[in-house]
């Protein structure tokens, strides 16, 4: 499993992320602990895998971490040990079947999440998480928010009560992956991101807060 690593600039916080499955990315006070951290999610990443039909990769992949780069970071990655800046390798660009095969990662995340949402307890324990929303701001949070962080990069600008609509999140998801596809296709970058880095933000978004309703669940 390849593995970049960002380091914060104070440095606090380093984040891992396992370039080749968009989603696991995890962060850690130091190198060893973002390392520990990112091999400790791998079976909970291991059910989106699966949702790709990528299980068995992600298996035989999972018992060798290799660093293959480290990338300065920012305060912001301090601040919220999430990636900020794109390594030299997600400059490089993907084939057609490796671009399919990540956004069918990134369709297996966003199933993820859906499924994370019908399952748990609408009342969530405290935490200090997302400064202890409830479930219904969480949800909010990761559909709303993905049009105005991420998705416009791509010029993909769906307005907020359209993507909390089902009809409305289906189709905003359908025209993100056909605006990748588009972009890829003329080797156009997301603004300033490289896509593969794009795709691994969206991917690491609604992952990160699918495990945070299930870790505030109350019935797990």
């Amino acid at each position: 499993m390849r593995v970049v690593l960002e380091i914060g600039k104070a440095p606090r916080r380093v984040v891992a992320g396992a370039v080749d499955w968009p989603g696991l990315d995890r962060w850690g006070t130091s190198e060893p602990a973002a390392l520990a951290v990112l091999r400790s999610y791998v079976d909970r990443y291991a059910h989106a895998a699966q949702g790709a039909g990528l299980g068995s990769e992600l298996a035989r992949q999972a018992g060798t971490v290799e660093v293959v780069e480290r990338v300065p970071g920012s305060s912001s990655t301090d601040f919220w040990g999430i990636a900020h800046v794109p390594s030299r390798m997600e400059h490089e660009p993907l084939s057609s079947d490796e671009l399919e095969r990540r956004l069918a990662l990134l369709a297996a995340c966003w199933a993820y999440f859906d499924d994370t949402v019908d399952r748990v307890s609408g009342e969530l324990r405290p935490g200090p998480r997302s400064a202890g929303r409830t479930r219904e701001q969480i949800i909010r949070h990761v559909y709303g928010s993905e049009p105005e962080q991420f998705t416009r990069k791509v010029e993909v600008r769906t307005p907020i009560e359209a993507v909390l609509a089902p009809d409305g999140l289906a189709r905003h998801r359908q025209q993100t992956l056909e605006a990748i596809r588009d972009y890829h296709r003329v080797g156009r970058r997301a603004r300033t991101w490289p896509l593969p880095f794009l795709i691994r933000r969206i991917a690491h978004h609604v992952m990160d807060h699918a495990w945070e309703l299930e870790d505030r669940d109350p019935a797990r």
